[in-house]
């Protein structure tokens, strides 16, 4: 059977139900994240397109357009997928029991409210801005007692959760500095905001998440494969990525270069190490290319350092930001939620069609992207990345819906 061709199955004859929401720690989460990669996308197209046309006449938004997209991309997109996965492997890690429904229900309901007021808030009503904000503290603050819970019965013996704690603790310092911008109208703390959900949650996460599950399932399905996974590997990025934090926190950017670049020879061994050799199935090998943007984007921050150490200019703009958004983390979302969803939908692991398609296109956007910055005329390559985004996404997220609004095809709980 071809890897990326969808089965049929009878579950495409069950009904939709939003009561399925509620039967899976990662269902309503999933959903949340998946309505939010086309609504966040779509209002930034829309500002990209009025900003660079003037076709529609946007009403002012209460915050910089450029800082409301950094923010609802690190901290309400992203996250529903991460504390959808990490509420249901937590248990599984540390062999403590499932959470309930009335566990995680609340902190879906928050996040998927946060977003739809946020982004509701930029068409001019600063008020759903400010809720929305709150909503998603309340969502996140939730999800990680939860975790943090779990932990502390664990008794922090297991470091990869651990390390997503302290991952997760720091994108709650990041939305409540978010949260105390719009109060005060300071811009110093939305930056530092940014920042943090860069390099102190979400790459964290990502490596952490890839460190233990990628060899994991390629071990499942490839013969003869060896795992190299050492913890001192995951302790060692932690320095690094705090390193690189830190020098973007003191402006120190002719500096970067001095963590960047053994965290790209860190990240680029592993990959080494563990990339399947030879014929692989496609669910797992687009985890592994999605990766390799991960030593890509170190690269371009190494280089645009060291380039600012020598004429002092930034020739390289946003382009090595968007090869670790795009091309890491967009790249990642799509296989790694599909991989989840097909597993807990009881579908066989494929990529399948829509996914593969959404991950070829991704890779499209992410060049395009990154070459924006340095192109004639940008604004317009940046308005066409974006909407190259949602003709990737679009279909991705139906079918994933889909999925989360409908039971399992093997009759099974979740």
């Amino acid at each position: 059977m071809n890897p990326i061709t969808d089965p049929k199955s009878p579950s495409e004859s069950f009904p939709i139900s939003p009561r399925m929401l509620s039967a899976a720690a990662h269902r309503l989460l999933f959903f949340t994240g998946a309505a939010n990669v086309l609504l966040a996308m779509a209002w930034w197209a829309v500002y990209l397109v009025d900003a660079r046309w003037q076709l529609i006449g946007l009403p002012h938004a209460p915050v910089f357009a450029g800082w409301a997209h950094a923010f609802v991309m690190q901290y309400q997109v992203l996250p529903p997928f991460i504390f959808g996965f990490l509420l249901t492997v937590f248990p599984r890690w540390m062999g403590q029991s499932e959470l309930s429904r009335w566990q995680y229900l609340p902190v879906g309901a928050a996040m998927l409210s946060g977003q739809l007021l946020f982004l509701a808030g930029l068409f001019g009503f600063p008020t759903l801005a400010h809720l929305g904000v709150v909503a998603t503290m309340i969502g996140w603050t939730l999800g990680l007692a939860f975790l943090m819970r779990l932990l502390w019965r664990d008794g922090g013996k297991t470091w990869h959760a651990v390390s997503c704690v302290a991952a997760l603790s720091f994108g709650w310092l990041g939305l409540v500095l978010f949260a105390l911008y719009l109060h005060f109208d300071d811009a110093r703390l939305v930056l530092v905001s940014i920042k943090l959900g860069s390099f102190g949650l979400l790459l964290p996460i990502f490596f952490t998440v890839a460190h233990r599950m990628f060899p994991f399932f390629a071990g499942n399905v490839v013969p003869g494969y060896h795992a190299w996974r050492p913890l001192w590997l995951l302790a060692a990025f932690w320095p690094l990525a705090l390193m690189h934090l830190s020098l973007e926190l003191g402006h120190f950017y002719t500096w970067l270069w001095l963590a960047d670049g053994p965290l790209l020879t860190l990240c680029a061994y592993w990959l080494y190490r563990n990339a399947p050799r030879g014929e692989t199935p496609a669910l797992l090998r687009v985890l592994f290319l999605g990766y390799a943007w991960l030593p890509i984007s170190l690269l371009l921050y190494a280089t645009q350092s060291l380039w600012f150490l020598y004429d002092g200019d930034f020739e390289l703009g946003r382009a090595p930001a968007h090869a670790l958004f795009i091309g890491f983390f967009g790249s990642l979302m799509v296989a790694m939620v599909t991989r989840v969803t097909q597993g807990h939908a009881g579908r066989p692991l494929q990529l399948g069609r829509v996914a593969g398609f959404a991950f070829c296109i991704i890779q499209s956007v992410a060049v395009l992207r990154i070459f924006a910055e340095v192109m004639t005329d940008a604004p317009l390559w940046q308005a066409v990345a974006a909407l190259g985004w949602i003709v990737a996404f679009l279909p991705w997220v139906l079918r994933s819906s889909f999925i989360y609004l409908t039971p399992r095809i093997d009759a099974k709980p979740g």
